[in-house]
């Protein structure tokens, strides 16, 4: 039976002090029992020597220092596993939301999980199809990447990451694939959207949900993400699966890390975030990947909204540090209607070369990448100097080349957020649009992938 303690000195907002505590370790769940016996959960953030500092899960209305006492569990967070987890939709703190029964699970486990030892950790070299022409075709996602969106507020990150959660598999149809899909401080109205949208295409049944909402506690929104990983790690590393993890947004869980920070009255870092911050993020992006002597893999993409547009603010300039490239989405082409509006000559999948080629994707897939990388950023030149200069001044082949840029970015990166493209109709379009230009220009295909793809006029 837990020691209970009636030692509660101070409650400031979602913090409480509780004084002399013996044997209380940090991050320890604890239960706090009111006058009435309603019970609320906390959890450790501090520890000096006998004072403890928690963090409530609810409210602290009606708490009152005299009558209320607290014991602690000595456990840390868990999170209920089992396979029937898949189709489900939970909260933040791991608790079913979809008016489904409670999950009798297989075992518990603590969901301040390790990054995987370096040692043990696999490279990353299989192609996921995310069904966006954008990402397989020109930034691959390779199984065991850690791949972020950034995107911008009101640019349409969520559309996307519904729709890459719907679309998303492997090659193979024997490999068990999941996904596990973690949205933190969104509103009922996207919450709604991410399940119906999942619910109506069959996406559902092998999908777990984590939802966190903006009126929920920031320490649920802390707790969020760690849920979704614990929950991955059991679904690939004991049970096989190549599960795809997907994040929106880590700007939200970033400014209730910063909340929290704040309320202990930590000193701030940049822009008023916790010097803590990156090593708190590494721990959540470095529990994905591949492990070896293990089927199963997690692959990673956070999105997270860029704070005024800004690539240098804290958020995004510490998940570049820890991940292997990222997603830009260009405010500019979503006014032009590109739907979804990848910039894909800032964008990077620094793996992308691993997941491609012959036994993987197609074997003409990388030389047409970069024939397309190479025409597209000559094709925008072209566009600019015909803005200032005039169509009339431009050379007939730059003219071919700014055709490709406009049919490029409206047939290729435009695909609407219903559509899904196979591998090899991405591989087709873009064949299709490199036959604008004569083949002469062609210089980095080499001549059988000419001979075979290329589309004689």
């Amino acid at each position: 039976m837990p020691k209970e303690y009636r030692t509660i000195s101070e409650v400031a907002g979602p913090l409480m002090l509780v004084k002399n505590v013996d044997g209380v370790a940090y991050n320890e769940l604890g239960e706090i029992e009111l006058k009435n016996g309603e019970r609320r959960r906390c959890k450790v953030l501090e520890v000096n020597k006998s004072d403890v500092l928690v963090q409530l899960f609810e409210s602290s209305t009606g708490i009152n220092l005299s009558d209320s006492k607290v014991r602690f569990l000595g456990k840390q967070m868990e999170l209920a596993v089992s396979e029937d987890m898949l189709g489900r939709v939970f909260d933040g703190l791991g608790r079913p939301i979809d008016g489904g029964p409670s999950i009798i699970p297989e075992k518990r486990m603590d969901v301040n999980g390790l990054p995987i030892n370096p040692v043990r950790r696999d490279y990353p070299n299989e192609f996921i199809q995310t069904g966006v022409s954008a990402i397989d075709g020109l930034n691959t996602l390779v199984r065991g990447q850690k791949l972020p969106i950034f995107s911008a507020s009101g640019l349409p990150h969520s559309e996307l990451a519904a729709q890459i959660a719907r679309q998303a598999k492997t090659l193979k149809d024997s490999e068990k694939f999941a996904v596990v899909f973690c949205a933190m401080g969104i509103t009922f109205e996207e919450a709604d959207y991410f399940t119906e949208s999942f619910r109506k295409t069959g996406a559902l049944q092998r999908t777990v949900m984590f939802q966190n909402l903006a009126n929920d506690p920031a320490i649920e929104r802390i707790a969020a993400p760690k849920m979704a990983m614990t929950a991955a790690e059991y679904l690939a590393f004991e049970k096989g699966m190549h599960v795809l993890v997907i994040m929106t947004d880590i700007t939200n869980y970033a400014d209730a890390l910063r909340e929290i920070s704040s309320a202990k009255k930590e000193v701030p870092g940049r822009r008023g975030y916790p010097g803590y911050m990156y090593t708190d993020l590494a721990s959540i992006y470095e529990r994905a990947g591949r492990q070896k002597d293990c089927s199963g893999s997690i692959t990673l993409i956070p999105i997270l909204t860029m704070p005024e547009d800004d690539k240098t603010h804290p958020i995004p300039d510490l998940t570049g540090y820890i991940t292997e490239g990222q997603i830009i989405l260009s405010r500019e082409l979503f006014r032009k209607g590109v739907t979804p509006p990848v910039d894909v000559l800032s964008s990077l999948s620094r793996l992308k070369d691993k997941g491609i080629g012959e036994g993987k994707t197609r074997s003409d897939h990388r030389d047409t990448m970069n024939q397309l990388f190479s025409f597209y950023a000559r094709g925008k030149d072209a566009k600019e100097l015909m803005t200032i200069l005039g169509e009339s001044a431009l050379t007939p082949i730059d003219r071919k080349y700014a055709e490709f840029a406009e049919r490029f970015e409206e047939e290729y990166v435009s695909q609407g957020t219903e559509t899904g493209r196979e591998i090899t109709e991405t591989l087709s379009i873009g064949w299709k649009l490199l036959s604008i230009l004569p083949k002469s220009e062609l210089k980095r295909i080499s001549e059988e992938y000419l001979d075979k793809y290329y589309l004689k006029k």
